[in-house]
């Protein structure tokens, strides 16, 4: 019988748009393998309250792929946050 322990991953958050100018350059987070995409952006705003709104809003990506939040991530990521853009 084997245990598998679980393991930490760090996420690099990337941020652009009005979101950039609510969260540190340099952000990254500390979780738990097989963590959601949900879970990083809570920890997130436990730190940054004031970025909530615009979190709540915001796109996530891997790489070039739009994911969803309830995406599982199993390694060290970068996570892009893409703030909406209104056209006019």
């Amino acid at each position: 019988m084997t245990t598998e322990l679980q393991s930490s991953i760090t996420v690099k958050i990337e941020s652009f748009g009005a979101i950039e100018r609510q969260l540190p350059q340099d952000l990254t987070v500390q979780c738990q393998a097989d963590s959601l995409v949900a879970d990083v952006l809570y920890k997130v705003v436990q730190s940054f309250p004031e970025a909530y709104n615009l979190l709540e809003r915001c796109a996530c990506a891997i790489g070039e792929d739009i994911i969803s939040r309830q995406t599982k991530l199993n390694r060290d990521s970068t996570l892009v946050l893409l703030s909406p853009v209104a056209g006019g």
